[in-house]
């Protein structure tokens, strides 16, 4: 595959939040807010992308070499923690409003299974160092798309007039619901 292809279906077509369902407390959680949603977006692109970076390596030159594979998770979260709080740190120093804006959601980066899912999915398919990079990089970019276009479709929603029994999360389950579907029509183009 070439890495447009690549970039493009990690994106679009498998998203990591409508087609895996991966990264939902956040994408239900911080999503009410433009502000938080863009600085989230972009805490766990450089997240994805950064663990993505650090554990192709780790597995496939320190892990197997060692015979020790089997502890590839427990190893991602280690490296998954220590960047988000190089992450939380950089942000708290940057905007501390921002910081305060994501609140509780910040940290839980850390256990975002949309990061470790790609780390995983990295190294289970065999490819090579830049078509895992690639990925990383169209996943983090896809998790922002999506969480900036929900939190919009949300915001217009809170103005909408939507029934009683529908207001808040009920309609913005139906919302996700439904920009899955859409995103599910992709499926088969790369």
């Amino acid at each position: 595959m070439s890495l447009l292809a690549i970039l493009i279906s990690a994106m679009l077509i498998n998203n990591i939040v409508l087609m895996q369902f991966l990264g939902l407390c956040s994408f239900f959680g911080v999503s009410t807010k433009m502000k938080s949603v863009v600085g989230m977006g972009f805490a766990v692109i450089v997240v994805i992308f950064l663990a993505a970076l650090i554990t192709f390596p780790l597995y496939h030159y320190v892990l197997v070499p060692l015979n020790i594979a089997y502890i590839d998770t427990i190893a991602f979260i280690l490296v998954i923690a220590s960047l988000v709080q190089l992450t939380e740190l950089v942000i708290k120093r940057v905007s501390t409003s921002l910081y305060k804006a994501l609140g509780v959601y910040l940290p839980l980066i850390a256990t975002n299974c949309a990061v470790l899912g790609v780390a995983l999915n990295n190294v289970a398919v065999p490819q090579s160092y830049i078509q895992a990079m690639t990925y990383a990089l169209g996943s983090g970019l896809g998790f922002a798309f999506i969480i900036i276009t929900f939190t919009a479709i949300r915001l217009r929603l809170d103005s909408a007039n939507v029934p009683k029994a529908l207001k808040g999360m009920p309609i913005a389950l139906v919302t996700a619901g439904l920009m899955a579907l859409a995103f599910m029509g992709l499926s088969g183009l790369i």
